[in-house]
């Protein structure tokens, strides 16, 4: 779905988890920037004295994320909101997908009215075994999240039915986060869906693929296993989160003075 870009969005809160942190689209300072900033930053250059507040803290359950930031999100009344969650419930090895969409309605309940627009997201899953396991269950859920935009007013994008997102060469080494490319191509897919005039085609596939070869797929395995695969199962293991007493990005609704410019293409 796309709309007329007849509206300037004078303010924007981002509400969610590590994939609207902005996770690991790394700056040199370590921080990460993601497709939110990266959106932001270009309203901003549209709109005067434009605002921005990101709620999203890495880690968090749909549960969480309706109870410590829709709230405050909502009475932020910006222009602009976007909703993003879920994804880090249904990639449980046990989970209710009813309550998930429960919660979620919550949120969107919350949030649709207070605000000019809101957006929701069929979240990208990187092509593996993994996705193809809990394929079902996420589903499930964008197919309620298109019932709740119906409902509540709400733009949908779709990043998950597009191919390219599902490429390895946009995730991270950690295999659960888009890389700086993948983020630049969210970021365009919204500004798009929110009806302004494309910069560029973000479903455009990437080159044909040489794949490494054996030695080298083992060497990243393992790599992935020791810096990122153990870590995560301990988190579980012992019901901790990797944004435990992690604040959010930008807690407050402020003038944002980014850089309006995106990283340029993959190649």
């Amino acid at each position: 779905m796309q709309i007329n870009a007849t509206y300037t969005y004078t303010s924007f809160v981002a509400v969610g988890d590590s994939f609207t942190e902005g996770m690991s689209d790394e700056l040199p300072d370590g921080s990460y920037r993601g497709w939110a900033d990266l959106l932001a930053a270009r309203l901003a250059a549209r709109a005067p004295g434009f605002r921005y507040a990101n709620l999203a803290v890495r880690g968090k359950l749909i549960g969480q994320i309706t109870d410590e930031q829709s709230a405050a999100a909502a009475a932020m009344d910006a222009d602009l909101v976007t909703l993003v969650g879920g994804l880090n419930d249904v990639l449980r090895p046990k989970c209710d997908v009813d309550l998930v969409c429960a919660r979620l309605e919550e949120a969107v309940a919350r949030l649709a009215p207070s605000c000019r627009q809101l957006v929701l997201m069929r979240s990208p899953g990187r092509q593996g075994p993994v996705m193809e396991r809990f394929r079902p269950r996420m589903e499930q859920l964008f197919g309620f999240i298109d019932d709740l935009a119906g409902r509540h007013g709400a733009l949908v994008v779709d990043l998950f039915g597009a191919e390219v997102l599902g490429d390895s060469r946009l995730w991270a080494e950690d295999r659960l986060h888009l890389n700086a490319e993948g983020h630049r191509r969210v970021a365009e897919a919204v500004w798009q869906a929110l009806g302004h005039e494309a910069s560029f085609d973000w479903r455009e596939p990437l080159p044909p693929l040489v794949r490494p070869g054996w030695a080298a797929r083992r060497t990243s395995d393992a790599r992935f296993a020791r810096e990122h695969l153990v870590p995560w199962i301990g988190r579980r293991l012992t019901g901790r989160s990797s944004g435990d007493g992690r604040p959010p990005k930008r807690a407050e609704l402020a003038p944002y003075g980014g850089d309006a410019e995106p990283a340029g293409p993959l190649s």
